[in-house]
């Protein structure tokens, strides 16, 4: 059975839109889509006229569909940006190095510098010697605080004002869920921001805030654009999934649940007289944190130290053992000083 447009166009349906259930032809749903993402930058001046935007490229479906999409509203409604891509090499043997080929031929397509850094050079471990040392449980802790600590100093490197990110409603619906289930209250009013940031470190922008995952798929799909659809190897048994299997549970019953749960989280407030963190410096790296040391420097040292589980959790053990040893080291050295 044919089915005609629901935009009136006249053309016949080629899909069915996961998020309002339109039956739309390919260009009525190209239309829509970029014109909800530009929606989405332009009403919340994500940026301005000048800057340099690092677009975090994985060589997945939504960064390609990022990197293609704000290239295109660029030039569409001269935004004024200089583009540029930034990926990070984990070191996930089958997996990253697979995508990063992805990564290098749309740089190619879209004529935009590219800038690879890795893990083994940044922090002198991969993500598969980490996993090695911790398993499987605990990994993305490692390769989640890492990352973003990668991003922030390649973006710093090649001298951008913003990072942007592919986190789709989905990745945000999943972030609210989890946050809610662990009590984290400072992520969570942060969470649902569509720029976040804090004194001393770039603002990270999300301009698929609202795109839900299929959308950025079918896009992708009709589009013909080049991904790496392999999920990474080590992702099955991360935390996340928990709360991925519930959302999509949740979108199968009714398909607004997912901006249901983002709207949700948006009007969460924070009572007054509730403590929150305060952002600081890390002394050791000079990157922002809530803490002395910062949670990238903690899980390093644990490495280093040849206890990778030190830091896991919310246990400020790790700092208090890692200050104490730095106080000795400080105490014996003036100590040495003092002697001459």
């Amino acid at each position: 059975m044919v089915v005609q447009c629901s935009a009136g166009c006249g053309c016949n349906a080629v899909l069915k839109r996961p998020k309002t259930n339109d039956a739309l032809c390919k260009t009525c749903f190209y239309w829509a889509f970029e014109t909800e993402v530009h929606h989405t930058i332009t009403s919340t001046k994500m940026f301005k006229s000048g800057q340099v935007v690092a677009i975090g490229a994985s060589g997945g479906k939504d960064s390609t569909v990022l990197a293609y999409i704000l290239k295109h509203l660029n030039e569409k409604y001269n935004y004024g940006l200089k583009l540029v891509l930034l990926s990070i090499d984990e070191g996930i043997t089958g997996y990253r190095d697979d995508s990063l080929e992805s990564v290098k031929r749309n740089q190619e397509e879209y004529n935009l510098p590219l800038t690879v850094l890795s893990y083994k050079d940044l922090y002198g471990w991969t993500m598969d010697d980490i996993v090695k040392q911790v398993g499987r449980k605990n990994n993305c802790t490692f390769c989640g605080v890492f990352r973003r600590q990668a991003l922030e100093r390649g973006a710093i490197l090649l001298n951008c004002d913003v990072i942007a990110t592919g986190h789709n409603a989905d990745d945000v619906a999943e972030t609210i869920l989890m946050n809610l289930l662990r009590g984290d209250i400072a992520r969570l009013q942060r969470c649902t921001s569509h720029i976040t940031s804090s004194e001393g470190s770039l603002p990270r922008a999300k301009p698929f805030k609202y795109a839900y995952e299929k959308e950025i798929v079918l896009y992708a799909y009709f589009k013909k654009l080049d991904y790496f659809a392999t999920e990474c190897v080590y992702a099955p048994d991360a935390y996340r999934g928990h709360a991925r299997a519930l959302v999509k549970d949740l979108e199968a019953l009714r398909s607004t649940s997912i901006i249901d749960i983002i709207h949700a989280g948006e009007q969460l407030a924070i009572k007054d007289g509730v403590k929150l963190p305060k952002q600081g410096v890390c002394s050791a790296c000079g990157f922002v944190s809530s803490n002395v040391i910062c949670k990238a420097c903690v899980l390093l040292e644990g490495l280093n130290r040849g206890r990778p589980k030190l830091a896991i959790g919310k246990s400020n053990k790790a700092l208090a053992e890692i200050l104490a040893d730095r106080l000795a080291s400080a105490a014996s050295l003036s100590s040495v000083q003092d002697q001459f």
